[in-house]
């Protein structure tokens, strides 16, 4: 198993995950272990709280709500209504995308390359499965990020043993979640989200999947804890569950004795990749909002406020002037940490327009109490783009509201959406991030520059094969200046589909420099 990143997403997790994990112990980073995957991821809730007594008359429903079991309870009859709703998932990846991974997403053995008496190598194609719940009776289906980045193809087995190819709708790097859909001859049955909040430690719940390739797998256990942060994300917030949960079991459904979801399974903690009775789930009230949006636009849209945020420790407080309890006065919990101390401030942001300034410490976003920067960013993103905000903050020891009008957040990586055969994107494989005053100073930019990251590079990709890196700042496409990632993806999109070749216009080094991206090399793989 990789030591460098035993969280087993697949690439674009782990980017997100590296610098987040590098903030903890190095024995607890070591056993951290998630993807799961065997054998070898703000709007309306129509969808996915639709009422199985509401849905086609068809459409057999998964799971009805009965009441609550004895304390020692017998999971059978749960088990036979929500079976059917969830389904095992193959992924065909090249090898050599997953080759440095090992068993992180590989548990059982690598097939050995076989003799080709002195022929060329061929890229070798390989099989990876996860799990996944279908949420409605068209096909809607439910699972993590990793485990359908960067698949070649996706395909769907249902409870009754019936394999249906997969489009992928759309993913969100940054809460590991995928939305997938299945064409079907007939209503299929589906299970529900619950209210994630209301679930309690100490609580039966069972965790069904596909470990290590064997579907329909059920194990049951209680609810360990709520809120755990592991160093995965901003928005981290996972429920932690004793739950027996191993490797396949990424994106299978978390549910409680009435028979709703309440968590995506995605991640372990253990010193092997085996279950140790340590493992957590995304919360179903996050998948509610992520799928929403992925099922209407493909993306995944958040809000932005523009500045950089660190905790208030003991003595920030007293140098601050921070009074105590002051984030219980704010709305918070008596107990609670004094908020997010407002490092930075993005300029043109909406921060920054709304008069916020560095040393702010921020205790509420709309009478929400934020005990932490993590608190903020979730508080944050929940709010749609042009909505505006009270912003309740602590000024040279006194109490301030801002009123603030909430702008989306730039991307920090090009969406993975699949638009079909037929409307097909050309592939650069780029991840690109906002140029912050922090990466301007790290990579020695002037202080005015404005451009989009190269956060990431795809192995095997055109943007690859052209030698573009990481840390390369892209300030131009063509002749035509970009000053961020959502200008840059545009204009990339454009001049590869008016000439299959794009012309970036790079910083590296110091030094400006033209790379010619040609689309029509072939992928080396």
């Amino acid at each position: 198993m990789s030591t460098r990143d035993e969280f087993h997403h697949a690439t674009g997790a782990t980017r997100t995950a590296k610098g987040l994990m590098s903030r903890r112990p190095p024995r607890l980073r070591s056993l951290i272990a998630a993807g799961l995957l065997a054998s070898t991821a703000l709007g309306g809730y129509a969808l996915i709280e639709q009422s199985p007594a509401h849905a086609n008359d068809s459409a057999p429903a998964a799971s009805t709500p009965h009441a609550n079991a004895a304390v020692l309870p017998d999971f059978s009859d749960l088990v036979g209504r929500v079976k059917p709703a969830v389904v095992s998932i193959t992924t065909r990846l090249q090898a050599s995308e997953t080759a440095d991974e090992g068993p992180a997403r590989t548990p059982f053995p690598m097939p050995f390359a076989m003799p080709n008496d002195g022929a060329p190598a061929h890229p070798r194609l390989i099989e990876a499965r996860g799990s996944g719940f279908i949420i409605s009776p068209d096909g809607m289906i439910v699972t993590n990020n990793h485990v359908v980045h960067e698949a070649k193809s996706v395909m769907v087995t249902l409870s009754d043993g019936r394999e249906l190819p997969a489009k992928v709708v759309g993913r969100d790097p940054r809460t590991d979640l995928a939305v997938l859909r299945v064409a079907a001859d007939h209503p299929l049955p589906y299970v529900t989200l619950g209210d994630s909040n209301a679930v309690k430690p100490g609580q039966w719940v069972i965790a069904m999947g596909n470990p290590f390739g064997l579907g329909g797998s059920v194990t049951a256990g209680i609810v360990s804890a709520k809120g755990r942060d592991i160093g995965e994300g901003p928005y981290d917030n996972f429920i932690q569950v004793d739950a027996p949960i191993n490797q396949g079991n990424s994106g299978g459904p978390l549910f409680t004795q009435d028979g709703t979801v309440i968590g995506v399974n995605t991640a372990i903690l253990s010193p092997s990749g085996g279950s140790i009775g340590i493992g957590f789930a995304i919360p179903a009230n996050l998948v509610k909002t992520v799928v929403a949006d992925i099922e209407t636009t493909g993306h995944v849209t958040r809000g932005y406020l523009g500045v950089a945020a660190q905790p208030v420790g003991a003595a920030l407080q007293a140098a601050l002037d921070l009074p105590a309890g002051a984030s219980d006065a704010a709305g918070g919990s008596a107990g609670s940490d004094k908020g997010a101390l407002v490092a930075n401030v993005e300029p043109h942001s909406p921060a920054a327009k709304a008069g916020l300034k560095p040393g702010d410490v921020i205790t509420a976003v709309d009478s929400q109490a934020v005990a932490d920067p993590r608190d903020l960013a979730r508080e944050i993103a929940a709010l749609k783009p042009g909505v505006e905000a009270k912003i309740t903050l602590i000024r040279n020891g006194a109490p301030l509201t801002e009123t603030v009008t909430i702008a989306a957040q730039p991307d920090s990586e090009i969406a993975a959406r699949d638009e079909g055969a037929g409307a097909a994107q050309p592939k650069i494989g780029l991840a690109l991030q906002p140029l912050s005053p922090e990466l301007r100073e790290q990579l020695d930019l002037p202080g005015q520059s404005k451009g989009a990251v190269v956060a990431a590079v795809e192995p095997g990709s055109p943007a690859e094969a052209a030698g573009i890196e990481p840390g390369d700042v892209v300030v131009g496409v063509g002749t035509a200046a970009v000053d961020g990632p959502e200008a840059a993806v545009s204009a990339i999109r454009a001049a590869a589909h008016a000439h299959h070749a794009v012309a970036l216009r790079i910083f590296r080094h110091g030094e400006a420099a033209f790379v010619a991206i040609d689309l029509n090399k072939p992928n080396e793989g």
